[in-house]
């Protein structure tokens, strides 16, 4: 059974392959799904990291291990056009486009015009 907000069975299918292979052999990894479920749920509810409940595992892994780690060689952007592209390509995605037509006026001394000539002013003082 799938808690709310986590990886559904076919979601899961789709993306464990690009994931990377656990760590160091010998090590004991956290399998990759409950972290994920971990970080979807810190992302989706907005708590701090230290919060995490128990059953996605440490914080620590969560966050260091996974999060991080991943941000940094390129997991995350992997997964992400990935999901895009395939997404997009069955049709599920509907992009939006917005475009911003408000025009917004300056007073005409905020353009960095220079002001009206010396010259000009010395004639009204003389």
């Amino acid at each position: 059974m799938v808690g709310r907000g986590e990886i559904t069975d076919a979601a899961w299918e789709r993306i464990a392959p690009l994931l990377p292979e656990y760590g160091r052999p010998g090590g004991r990894w956290r399998n990759h799904r409950a972290v994920l479920n971990g970080i979807l749920w810190k992302l989706r509810t907005g708590a701090p990291w230290r919060e995490l409940p128990p059953r996605y595992g440490p914080w620590q892994t969560c966050y260091d291990d996974r999060f991080v780690r991943w941000r940094r060689d390129g997991t995350w952007e992997r997964l992400l056009s990935y999901v895009q592209t395939k997404s997009d390509a069955l049709g599920e995605v509907k992009w939006l486009v917005s475009v911003d037509s408000t025009v917004v006026r300056a007073h005409q001394h905020a353009s960095g015009a220079r002001r009206k000539s010396s010259l000009l002013e010395g004639e009204k003082g003389g």
